[in-house]
């Protein structure tokens, strides 16, 4: 007989193939342990992380600090790793509740400038539609981003580092989408400008 190409199906209790064919599919790889998931997501996501919360907190030190009080969190709530349907967006939400606590905290330190090299620029190569080299601009895109309305800085973060949809943020904040959708036009018109004065200026 000709290979066509194609597998022939396999019924249960057919002959011998049968056997062969239930013993290939059990050796398919085990999906990961929520542990290793849960590590291995951290990692992927670690830099996008660390900028948002260094946005947010205005500081590397309690940056940093959140970031390991989010991963305990999460670690402790490991067993539902396999019921999430978007891990990724389920650690960008820990980790910003993590940040407005420690925003509400009375030991929250008063925040300090964020040093000109140690912060990412989250995709503003994507955002900004233009390539930014100047030094000068780049810190100017990093205040002005400080200097957003808090709503729209956490929209902002959470769409262009966490990646998440407009529908994700909306529920991670409690608001409509459509609110989402006009908090991230009014954070992307005013970095924007940073980048082009002379558009945001009538003739």
């Amino acid at each position: 007989m000709a290979n066509t190409g194609v597998i022939p199906k396999v019924r249960a209790g057919s002959g011998p193939d049968s056997a062969a064919a239930v013993a290939n599919v059990t050796d398919l790889p085990d999906p990961p342990s929520p542990e290793d998931a849960l590590v291995g997501l951290f990692q992927k996501v670690r830099d996008e992380l660390l900028s948002t919360l260094m946005y947010l907190l205005g500081n590397r030190d309690d940056a940093q600090d959140a970031a390991q009080e989010a991963f305990l969190k999460c670690w402790r709530n490991r067993h539902q790793v396999h019921e999430i349907r978007d891990l990724r967006a389920w650690v960008f939400r820990v980790a910003l509740n993590t940040a407005k606590d420690y925003q509400r905290s009375a030991w929250h330190r008063k925040t300090r400038p964020l040093p000109e090299d140690e912060v990412m620029l989250p995709g503003y190569a994507d955002w900004a539609g233009q390539h930014v080299e100047d030094q000068e601009t780049l810190e100017r895109l990093r205040r002005a981003i400080t200097h957003l309305r808090p709503e729209e800085k956490e929209v902002f973060l959470l769409r262009q580092n966490g990646e998440l949809t407009y529908e994700q943020i909306a529920e991670i904040r409690n608001v409509p989408v459509g609110t989402v959708k006009t908090q991230m036009r009014s954070a992307l018109m005013k970095l924007r400008q940073v980048l082009n004065p002379e558009a945001g200026r009538g003739d």
